[in-house]
């Protein structure tokens, strides 16, 4: 991965398996990205929706302590932030207003991930 591809991007993460979010926050890091969370839970996610922080995009784990993820993504929607889903369910479980959002599998391609990131910034943006 290129080295700060992502660099000054303000990311949410949210995901509730510990290591992944550990990993990911780091990879988004290394990739000059501004990480914001972990969020391990919706409730906690809406909260950092919330802060100050300028939010560029997130990363959204579908399924968080058994609980969707899609009133965040319905938020993060309504203020035109850019979002990719993990899931560890095939991309078909997403509601139709969010096939078009870009979804990974776990396990996470990392490379991949941060692309897929890279492409919803820039599309939100115009480029």
């Amino acid at each position: 991965m290129a080295e700060g591809s992502l660099h000054g991007c303000h990311v949410l993460v949210v995901e509730d398996e510990f290591m992944l979010a550990e990993d990911l926050s780091q990879e988004l890091a290394d990739a000059g990205a501004v990480v914001v969370g972990p969020a391990q839970s919706l409730e906690r996610a809406i909260e950092l929706l919330a802060t100050p922080d300028v939010l560029d995009a997130a990363i959204l784990d579908v399924n968080l302590q058994g609980k969707q993820v899609y009133p965040l993504a319905d938020l993060l929607m309504e203020r035109n932030i850019p979002f990719v889903f993990t899931t560890g369910y095939d991309a078909s479980v997403l509601p139709a207003r969010f096939r078009l959002m870009g979804c990974c599998a776990k396990p996470i391609d990392m490379p991949r991930l941060v692309e897929a990131l890279q492409n919803a910034i820039g599309t939100s943006r115009g480029a």
